[in-house]
């Protein structure tokens, strides 16, 4: 892949690390503080986050299952958060290529309307199955959302960036 002049060479990313960060955004939507409207969810944001960055390993299967380990958490209707789910890492495969050429606040723009989508999509199965409309608030997750992908950018990239080797003699 040619690569933007002054764009840092990363190393690969750690499966264990992918894992192990998508575990940990899962609990940490899976704290009792409450679901309001507005709290964004991290799962997604570290799903699409992989989806774009690591297509081959974070796919529409892995998901699927966070989908439903989140529907059976939240006990809403099974399926709900994993068709969300699955049809925003779909996305985000999609746009994979053509995202990783902008910079980390351009992509923020280009996945905002995945995180509408997809929080669309979990609002459109509550209401079909009878749920009450949670308020307009509901729109402003999106928007947190896509404000943390800068700082999920940084932090979830940030073993992949130190040097193997580190030296004064190789700038890589």
């Amino acid at each position: 892949m040619i690569m933007r002049p002054g764009q840092q060479l990363l190393l690969p990313a750690n499966p264990f690390f992918i894992w192990f960060s998508l575990i940990v955004a899962m609990l940490a939507n899976m704290l009792p503080l409450g679901r309001t409207p507005w709290m964004p969810d991290l799962v997604a944001l570290t799903l699409v986050f992989w989806s774009v960055h690591q297509p081959l390993r974070i796919g529409i299967g892995a998901a699927f299952l966070f989908g439903i380990a989140m529907d059976v958490h939240q006990a809403t209707l099974l399926g709900q958060h994993a068709l969300a789910y699955t049809a925003l890492s779909f996305f985000a495969i999609t746009i994979h290529r053509r995202l990783l050429w902008f910079t980390v606040p351009s992509q923020a723009v280009q996945v905002l309307p995945l995180f509408f989508a997809s929080h669309a999509i979990e609002l459109a199965i509550r209401l079909i199955a009878g749920g009450m409309f949670p308020g307009v608030s509901i729109m402003l997750a999106p928007v947190i959302e896509a404000l943390l992908w800068p700082v999920v950018s940084i932090i979830l990239l940030a073993p992949q960036r130190r040097a193997p080797d580190p030296d004064e003699n190789r700038p890589l």
